[in-house]
């Protein structure tokens, strides 16, 4: 049973594998057009896409594999704790034009990025958790909470304000057809982060393969299309008679 299991497991590696294609192939879009138009959401929505598909890929190598330690680092640094607060924070730079405001918090997250990153790679991993298709942070840190708290700390935040950022973006935009592109693909962005969030929460809670892997490509595909419909140049606004 154990066997078949696994072997059904591994054979949902086309799911993260598809994911880190999108989030690569993506990436490098947004890096260009961050090349072109100088705009800091691009630059940092291009490292969240990297930093899904360094998650998607390790996600990959467990799956096939079963997990060694470095992947599993890897797995919960940037798909468990950086990759939403980073979509955040692009997503702050995208509606909020407070320069002063945003490189502040862009500070902060790096400040935080670094710290995450020294906590995970040095916390002690209970190897006998990664048997698991899908480890939870919680038993594989079980000695060591901070990576696992780490998560929830970054996440839960940061995912609010993805969330409460499209509310927002729809009273400021009300009324102007201009920005409704912005608006929609803003809205993308947080249903990408969505169906993520409720796959990975069910898929490995309950052990899931299948939920957890088709979550995450599809998560990707929606904040795909967001990103290329909040990037759309904004149609003059309409000179309707006053």
């Amino acid at each position: 049973m154990a066997v078949g299991t696994a072997d059904y497991a591994s054979r949902m590696f086309l799911f993260p594998l598809a994911a880190a294609g999108v989030s690569l192939a993506f990436a490098a879009l947004l890096g260009k057009q961050f090349l072109a138009r100088r705009r800091p959401y691009q630059a940092i929505w291009a490292v969240a896409l990297l930093m899904y598909a360094a998650a998607s890929f390790a996600l990959l190598m467990g799956l096939q594999g079963g997990w060694s330690t470095g992947e599993y680092r890897t797995y919960w640094l940037f798909g468990a704790v950086l990759n939403v607060p980073f979509l955040a924070l692009g997503e702050l730079y995208l509606l909020v034009r407070n320069r002063t405001l945003n490189n502040v918090f862009l500070i902060l997250l790096l400040f935080a990025t670094a710290f995450a990153a020294s906590r995970v790679r040095t916390g002690h991993i209970d190897v006998s958790a990664l048997s698991k298709d899908l480890p939870l942070g919680k038993d594989a840190f079980v000695s060591d909470r901070l990576p696992y708290r780490l998560s929830q700390v970054f996440d839960y935040p940061a995912y609010l304000f993805l969330l409460g950022g499209s509310a927002w973006s729809a009273w400021k935009m009300r009324g102007r057809p201009e920005l409704h592109d912005r608006y929609v693909g803003t809205l993308g962005i947080a249903i990408g982060a969505t169906i993520v969030a409720i796959g990975s929460g069910v898929g490995a809670g309950l052990n899931v393969v299948p939920v957890f892997s088709i979550g995450l490509a599809a998560g990707i595909a929606v904040m795909f299309w967001g990103f290329v419909r909040a990037s759309r140049p904004g149609a003059p606004p309409s000179k309707s008679a006053s």
